[in-house]
């Protein structure tokens, strides 16, 4: 997911340089969505990996 964003990330970039504001702006919109989605779930995983803890040996 994170690798979505930054290809988004660098559409917006290529499209603002060569003066395509509307899918600069698009794919801006895109990639921050998909990075918060990332983090959330980044996030999520990471608290619950902490709460649970260690496994008991076997």
């Amino acid at each position: 997911m994170l690798g979505w964003a930054l290809t988004f990330l660098l559409v917006a970039i290529v499209a603002g340089i060569l003066g395509f504001g509307g899918i600069a702006i698009a794919s801006v919109a895109i990639a921050r969505v998909l990075f918060f989605i990332f983090l959330l779930v980044f996030i999520v995983t990471l608290m619950l990996h902490l709460l649970r803890g260690r496994a008991p040996p076997i």
